[in-house]
């Protein structure tokens, strides 16, 4: 592979002799960051209407309110101050939780996918449960809000660990520009090989893209339609993420199995 297309690459191409699936396997993991994508976007938007302006999935949103609390003299909420150091930590331990799976020759993909739903699926409990009138500074609301910024910082790790040549599902700025530029190297690029490598990155930072805008404008629909129970919509779309997983390791089966030509 030529160095552009290394930029895509990140971390995950570690010789750690466990296999790292990668995003050209199957059509399970073709699919997975369009689905994780719509997952980011309507996860973060339902967070930010229904636990008073906490985004889980854009980290740096939460910076940037912080900010504004500061220079005004109000009060920022405690979900917010939590929100980054939480993800910060979860960043962390999702890289030692891999760095065991490697340790005992085991991919990650499958164990992080359901790692995520596992806490999608708390982040919507504990929200159901708290009734229709939360209360954004409650410590359920808290530990709850902070369950959906920890399976964002898994999210965020899975393309950096466990999917070769994945772009993020989660910062649409890196594939908005990352996407451009590409596109205006495939126009006036005169190098053959950097066009070639651009044209690949286009191919895996478009569906991202289009997920992450039709995820928030689901999840704005649905939030609006029946409030918090609207999380059971990326809930399970993580499960569909783990079963998607799933069907690439039987695909990677089918093929092994397949005589020698």
């Amino acid at each position: 592979m030529n160095d552009g297309a290394d930029l895509i690459m990140h971390n995950n191409s570690r010789d750690t002799g466990v296999p790292v699936a990668s995003i050209d396997d199957s059509l399970g993991t073709k699919l997975l960051p369009f689905v994780l994508s719509v997952i980011a976007g309507s996860v973060d938007v339902i967070s930010f209407l229904g636990l008073g302006g906490l985004f889980t999935a854009h980290i740096t949103g939460n910076l940037v309110i912080l900010a504004a609390h500061v220079v005004s003299g109000g009060d920022a909420p405690l979900a917010v101050m939590l929100s980054v150091p939480v993800f910060m930590v979860v960043l962390a331990l999702t890289r030692l939780l891999v760095a065991g799976f490697e340790a005992i020759d085991l991919a990650s993909l499958r164990p992080l996918l359901l790692l995520q739903f596992l806490l999608l699926t708390g982040f919507l409990v504990l929200c159901v449960a708290a009734g229709p009138h939360i209360d954004p500074n409650a410590a359920n609301s808290i530990v709850a809000g902070m369950l959906g910024v920890a399976a964002m910082a898994v999210q965020n790790a899975l393309p950096q660990t466990s999917l070769r040549e994945a772009p993020s599902t989660a910062v649409m700025t890196t594939n908005v520009t990352r996407f451009m530029v590409d596109l205006g190297e495939m126009a006036l690029g005169r190098d053959p090989n950097e066009v070639v490598s651009a044209r690949r990155r286009t191919k895996h930072t478009w569906p991202p893209i289009v997920g992450f805008t039709i995820g928030c404008g689901l999840g704005a629909a649905c939030a609006a339609a029946v409030g918090l129970w609207s999380l059971a919509l990326p809930a399970g779309l993580a499960l569909l993420a783990f079963a998607l997983g799933f069907l690439r390791r039987s695909s990677m089966a089918e093929s092994a199995d397949e005589p020698a030509r």
